[in-house]
């Protein structure tokens, strides 16, 4: 082979060796690049995972409060209820009470015969008294319905409850697997 063409050879081939160790430089550095990236990317991941898990507990205990509330709202608002029964049952006893005060005013009317001067004192007691017993009857029907009223509350709370508990539920089963 002429020299020439050995010279070109050899030029041809260093210039391929040269060629192929940038290639592999330039292929090194990338994945270097790449290396750092896929790093980077899963802290970022780490660190999402790591707050999804805390609001998944923070979202837990206020489900849990809701419920504890809930809880509390309608033992409370059992108590009421009881409360109301009670205080109705009280009304009802006033008002058979009030149906003593017509013979009182029927006693007395008998008086006022003797007694002209009483006489309209008496009926205005006795037209009182009625308007006294028609009052206490409004009263106790008035009280009846606010019997109901809670007793519907009462049950609204514990309908309100059972959700809050249906919603609450999966949310308990998940932490007992989240560190």
């Amino acid at each position: 082979m002429p020299q020439k063409e050995k010279r070109m050879f050899i030029d041809m081939v260093g210039r391929l060796s040269w060629e192929t160790q940038l290639h592999l430089d330039e292929r090194q550095y990338h994945f270097q690049v790449n290396k750092m990236v896929i790093l980077i990317i899963s802290v970022l991941l780490v660190i999402l995972g790591m707050v999804n898990v805390y609001y998944v507990a923070v979202l837990y205990d206020d489900l849990s409060g809701i419920v504890n509330n809930m809880d509390n709202m309608h033992a409370n608002m059992t108590r009421v209820s009881k409360r109301m029964e009670h205080i109705t049952g009280k009304v009802g006893e006033f008002d058979v009470n009030m149906q003593h005060m017509d013979n009182i005013a029927q006693s007395t009317e008998q008086m006022s015969v003797m007694m002209p001067s009483v006489a309209e004192s008496m009926h205005q007691i006795e037209t009182d008294v009625a308007g006294m017993n028609n009052n206490m009857n409004l009263m106790s029907i008035g009280m009846g319905h606010i019997n109901e009223r809670f007793g519907h509350m009462t049950q609204g709370v514990a309908i309100m409850r059972y959700h809050v508990r249906e919603v609450a539920r999966p949310m308990g089963s998940m932490n007992q697997f989240i560190p």
